[in-house]
């Protein structure tokens, strides 16, 4: 799943009777979230150095995850992930999961393990449990990914930066509280935009090559999941010379259902320029709906990415079209560990979905009248919580 947003990483909020156990909470108004787009003014995006990437391992209630994605020079799609969760500060749970998407067919191959004594390295950059590692190379531009808890689904996994890693803003953190100077909670995402990968995906009916381009996301969630986004969009675009990532949010009632968008564009190994909300923005141009759940189904989107470059031109990157049929639609709930289950059982008013397309589509891309269009592969999630 992707990175922020990942089953086992959402608590369903609606139900009164589970105050006490945070599943509600008063409405702020959108003057309790600091975006990260404010920051833009003065800092569009900030490169990320070794020590930006260690995990954070708060002691409180979120939801932490590294998530890779890759796209074979086959064609072929995939992710891998390790999840860490804190639960109310009661217990901690770690997971692993992997995908492949199945070229012509729904019966993708989706693996999602509990980890067990797991631990992190002195420094915090690298991640072990039994049979899984994930660790950062020495000098930071590096990851592999190993995982044997499956048999199903053995990784093997490496990705190298391409293109500089990234947060958007001086320091790629939304805040929440009504003061600003004493946040209760956090959203950051950082990006490696491109990379270089090698390896493969062991399966029963052989080895899946990922020689190909992928994107690596570093997410925290420092509050209450559900309380810090109602709603998702992601996309994930790569073609032979770019690649576009956005990440948007948009809070709950609470919070004045405020829009908070990322994303930024590279060619290679050079970032173009980043964006932030209200210029850089996800839109639904159809809306197709979903008849088993009335959740609003996208049918087709709109992705626009603005910001300046280097040399201070205007850049304005647009990915738009159809959607075609889902891919995958993902029940959050049937994915939630069986503890997160235990505590919020009952309070699922709401049926959160995770719906993932995987469309071509040609990202039209405009640096200061310099156009330039070239097509590639989309790997799109909406996510709708409450």
């Amino acid at each position: 799943m992707c990175a922020p947003n990942t089953p086992t990483a959402i608590l369903p909020a609606n139900q009164v009777c589970f105050n006490r156990l945070g599943v509600t909470e008063p409405v702020y108004g959108p003057s309790a979230i600091q975006s990260v787009a404010s920051q833009t003014s003065t800092a569009p995006y900030t490169e990320l150095q070794k020590d930006d990437l260690a995990w954070e391992c708060m002691d409180t209630t979120n939801v932490e995850t590294k998530t890779f994605y890759m796209l074979s020079d086959e064609g072929r799609i995939g992710l891998a992930q390790v999840i860490y969760s804190n639960v109310m500060g009661v217990r901690t749970t770690a997971q692993f999961s992997s995908k492949i998407f199945s070229p012509n067919s729904t019966q993708h191959l989706w693996s999602s393990d509990n980890l067990h004594h797991f631990t992190f390295s002195p420094d915090k950059q690298s991640f072990h449990a039994d049979n899984c590692a994930m660790e950062l190379s020495e000098d930071g531009k590096s990851y592999t990914i190993k995982s044997s808890i499956s048999k199903s689904s053995i990784v093997d996994l490496k990705f190298t930066q391409e293109a500089p890693g990234l947060v958007v803003g001086k320091d790629g953190t939304s805040s929440f509280g009504t003061d600003p100077k004493k946040p209760w909670g956090r959203m950051i995402h950082k990006f490696w935009p491109r990379c270089r990968v090698e390896g493969q995906i062991l399966t029963k009916e052989g080895p899946v090559d990922f020689k190909g381009t992928g994107i690596f996301v570093h997410a925290l969630q420092g509050m209450k999941p559900h309380f810090a986004a109602a709603k998702w969009n992601f996309a994930n675009f790569h073609s032979p010379n770019y690649s576009a990532v956005m990440m948007e949010f948009t809070t709950p009632p609470s919070y004045g259902e405020t829009v908070v968008t990322v994303g930024s564009v590279v060619k290679k190994d050079k970032v173009l320029f980043t964006g932030a909300s209200p210029n850089t923005k996800a839109e639904h141009t159809d809306v197709k709906g979903d008849p088993e759940n009335d959740w609003p189904e996208p049918g087709a989107v709109r992705f626009t990415w603005q910001g300046k470059t280097a040399d201070d031109k205007q850049g304005k990157a647009v990915l738009e079209g159809s959607l075609g049929t889902r891919t995958d639609r993902v029940d959050v709930m049937g994915e939630l560990p069986k503890f997160v289950k235990a505590i919020v059982a009952g309070a699922a008013g709401t049926k959160p979905y995770i719906y993932q397309y995987v469309p071509k589509m040609t990202l039209k891309l405009d640096i200061g009248g310099e156009v330039v269009e070239e097509e590639g592969q989309l790997f799109m999630e909406a996510t709708f919580i409450s």
